[in-house]
């Protein structure tokens, strides 16, 4: 600081010149009324050095004098034109460190982003893949009527891409698209009652890896899941789970790195047979379909009365034996899609006409460009539709 910088006072209106100091401690300051101000030479701060230090353009004074061309205002005490410099603190000045920012910021830690990434813990003997997909009911006590949470699990140390699908005819529908952490768990969707008829076939595909370190290449999955949609009746179906407090259908989709195939026996049904049942009358399961009967015509029939499909409806409600033709009417559908001009007559009783309106719905919806009418009146009555298969 030196005699003609203008400077600012710190912690008051105002400032100046500096026309002089008085001992080390205090500096003389100029207002624009030619007042001399004594300031604590701490309480004040150099705003311009240049436009008093470097000769300027000059020009003449009211009394044919000179004085220096600046862009500073005498009149009101501030500069014009040109932006203010930034203060510099005294402190700066003596330590020469000119930064603009005198001043910190204030600022919250809390608010700074969150970059750090923990490194997820390995388990011993954890380095294949196993992967399960589990149905969670949000209310087990209600089974039959609770919707339904769904969520993969991830047994291994290694990341998990998972796409998950459902079939729709010959195409299939995603239904989720994620990646599991290592040893840990992803929820993918909360299901509704009327969204179960859609998982009767799904599809996973996987593909495991690590991060920050070397692993082991494990192959690209694809598992093809054919889900017993009657288990979501069925309180049976929910076992305790080391995965969820509730009860839990866990449906394996990888074990030790490769592809799982669900294969759907009835536990009760297998018990009896073992029980010493005659082995003809072992009840049919979804391993052991109804067969179509082939008329002399080479018109499929196929009865879809409960009794036809299974030896014995036991246990089941109205809802799970729906359910159970409705996927063997599919069935059949789907085996003869590729046969054009193919007729089936399914027998379905006239009943409520519950069965043939959710049949007669599945028609117009999946396979709308098939043909159906009421089948012969003479041979079957009122309870038999005949489909025509069209491509």
């Amino acid at each position: 600081m030196k005699i003609g910088d203008k400077v600012r006072f710190l912690n008051e209106v105002g400032g100046g010149v500096v026309s002089g100091f008085q001992g080390k401690h205090t500096v003389l300051v100029e207002d624009k009324d030619g007042f001399d101000i004594p300031m604590p030479i701490d309480q004040v701060v150099v705003v311009d050095t240049d436009n008093y230090n470097i000769p300027k353009a000059e020009k003449k004074g009211k009394g044919g004098g000179t004085k220096v061309a600046s862009n500073w205002d005498d009149e009101n005490g501030e500069f014009v034109g040109e932006e203010k410099p930034a203060p510099t603190s005294l402190k700066a000045q003596l330590s020469g460190d000119f930064d603009d920012d005198d001043e910190e910021e204030d600022w919250d830690p809390s608010e700074r982003p969150v970059t750090f990434k923990a490194t997820p813990l390995e388990r011993k003997g954890a380095d294949v893949q196993n992967l399960t997909l589990c149905f969670v009911p949000t209310d087990v006590k209600r089974v039959s009527s609770s919707s339904i949470k769904t969520y993969f699990v991830n047994e291994s140390n290694y990341y998990v891409q998972v796409l998950y699908m459902h079939a729709q005819g010959e195409n299939w529908a995603m239904r989720f698209n994620g990646v599991v952490p290592p040893n840990g768990k992803v929820f993918v969707e909360t299901l509704e009652r009327e969204d179960l008829n859609d998982l009767e076939y799904v599809c996973v595909q996987t593909l495991a890896w690590k991060e920050g370190k070397s692993f082991i290449l494990k192959p690209a999955l694809t598992t093809e899941i054919k889900l017993d949609c009657t288990k979501f009746y069925k309180l049976h179906s929910f076992h305790a789970s080391q995965h969820f407090d509730s009860p839990t259908w866990e449906v394996p989709v990888v074990r030790d790195d490769k592809s799982v195939r669900a294969l759907f026996v009835d536990a009760e049904k297998l018990q009896t047979a073992m029980q010493g049942a005659a082995p003809q009358k072992v009840q049919k399961t979804q391993e052991e379909p109804a067969a179509p009967r082939t008329k002399k015509n080479s018109i499929l029939e196929f009865d879809l009365h409960i009794d036809k499909l299974l030896d014995t409806a036991a246990g089941m409600s109205n809802a799970d034996i729906l359910l159970y033709q409705m996927k063997e009417f599919r069935r059949v559908m789907d085996e003869n899609l590729k046969h054009t001009g193919k007729k089936i007559v399914f027998i379905h009783g006239k009943g409520d006409g519950v069965l043939r309106r959710n049949l007669l719905q599945e028609l117009k919806y999946r396979y709308k460009k098939c043909t159906w009418q009421d089948a012969s009146f003479r041979e079957y009555g009122y309870g038999a539709t005949q489909v025509t298969i069209q491509q």
